[in-house]
């Protein structure tokens, strides 16, 4: 795959990820109650999915968030900034990928950078709005950027250059 071509697919990707993000973010923010119990989100699908504002200043399930402000800031902000500079570097230097497998990458780009953003801009904190589960077995509370990188994921997974056997 070209350059050129590789260069399209994660702009694509990214541009039209974060801005599915930042929109339902924004949005959340500005229409939803704030969510710290099952009575305070909105119910959907018989109590299957729950819409609610949180603030969550930790990373998966909030770990972290009884770390202090500067070892959060080194951890959520500085070195995930690292990591999605070298993630970027791969995508645009590996040339093994997939078309599947780069718009996955890219996926789990975006999502990083996205939730990244939210951090610089809610004083280390990312929105998140969704939960969803049967009765008390349920998700923690993410937003899209989490689905983006769950999904991502699962794409390169799935999709994942072969490896190729050096016949010497």
């Amino acid at each position: 795959m070209t350059l050129y071509r590789k260069l399209i697919i994660i702009i694509l990707v990214s541009f039209l990820s974060i801005a599915i993000d930042q929109g339902t973010k924004s949005v959340a923010a500005k229409h939803l109650p704030l969510y710290s119990y099952a009575d305070d989100s909105q119910s959907y699908l018989l109590d299957t999915v729950r819409i609610g504002y949180a603030e969550n200043t930790g990373v998966f399930l909030g770990l972290g968030n009884n770390l202090n402000e500067e070892v959060r800031f080194a951890l959520f902000v500085v070195l995930v900034s690292l990591l999605l500079i070298g993630l970027l570097w791969y995508l645009v230097s590996n040339k093994d990928l997939t078309p599947l497998s780069l718009t996955g990458l890219s996926l789990v780009f975006s999502g990083g950078v996205s939730n990244l953003f939210d951090r610089i801009i809610n004083n280390g904190a990312v929105i998140d709005f969704v939960n969803m589960g049967i009765g008390s077995l349920r998700t923690g509370i993410f937003n899209i950027a989490d689905v983006a990188i769950m999904l991502g994921l699962l794409l390169f997974l799935l999709f994942q250059p072969k490896e190729t056997e050096n016949n010497t």
